[in-house]
């Protein structure tokens, strides 16, 4: 009998309408398509129908890799990788044009980062469809000032447009978890309009600032630039104002200024 992993946040998406819907949210016939953690391949069963060129399928349970390959040894256009999708190597393996997920949710905004990390986001991939409990999709979804709005919000929106989302019961999964999901389809910037060298240093001016979220920004402010009052004037920013009421943009100009300042 198998035994699913707390620990790996392993949940199966079981309801046949909601996998249905994940399918119709792009086309993937003859196309290499990526699939992140496809627990015993319910999902995996219905992609490989589409006719993929290659699906490359990445899961950390080796237990659940032996289940893949029997259940789909008849298909030739399959790979499997018993791997951490947090140690693969993107830029050595990867080619794939849509990218599919069922994220665990201790890991989910890790493995997005990493994904917007990846040199060759765009041209290379077209969509990614991932589903996070809800509590992270919106995060991820939020605008500024909404009690949701955080690190993950503005990394995502660097270099990823939102072209659909949508609910899903924690009653389509088995086991059920304590929380609904919901299913965000990105779409890679074609242009990302802020020249950030290095997305780790916006990693790590938001860590600095959301650290004290509900206090005023002129703290964080002076611990990033020793001319801090200056460089506040200079990108129109308001150091009264708390982390939640910048918008993205204000994140991006801050994160150019300190890596212009720095010579990065």
């Amino acid at each position: 009998m198998l035994k699913l992993k707390k620990s790996l946040g392993q949940n199966l998406l079981i309801d046949k309408n909601i996998i249905n819907k994940i399918l119709c949210l792009t086309n993937i016939t003859n196309k290499n398509v990526l699939e992140i953690g496809p627990g015993t391949g319910n999902l995996t069963k219905h992609l490989l129908e589409k006719k993929p060129k290659e699906l490359l399928l990445i899961e950390k349970d080796k237990q659940l890799c032996k289940i893949l390959n029997l259940k789909f040894n008849t298909f030739k256009n399959y790979k499997i990788y018993n791997e951490d999708i947090l140690e693969f190597h993107l830029n050595s393996n990867f080619r794939s044009e849509i990218v599919f997920g069922n994220l665990p949710y201790n890991i989910s905004t890790q493995i997005l980062s990493k994904l917007i990390k990846f040199e060759k986001l765009y041209p290379q991939i077209e969509m990614v469809i991932f589903m996070f409990q809800k509590e992270v999709a919106d995060r991820i979804l939020a605008k500024p000032s909404n009690k949701s709005y955080s690190r993950i919000t503005i990394l995502a929106n660097l270099k990823l447009d939102i072209i659909h989302d949508f609910k899903v019961s924690k009653d389509c999964f088995f086991p059920s978890p304590k929380i609904d999901s919901k299913v965000i389809a990105f779409k890679p910037k074609t242009k990302v309009k802020y020249n950030i060298k290095n997305i780790e240093n916006l990693e790590k001016i938001t860590q600095i600032f959301f650290s004290g979220k509900r206090k005023m920004i002129n703290k964080p402010f002076s611990k990033i630039f020793k001319n801090y009052k200056e460089v506040a004037k200079l990108l129109n920013i308001n150091l009264n104002k708390r982390p939640s009421e910048l918008s993205c943009e204000n994140f991006y100009k801050i994160t150019e200024k300190y890596e212009e300042i720095n010579n990065m």
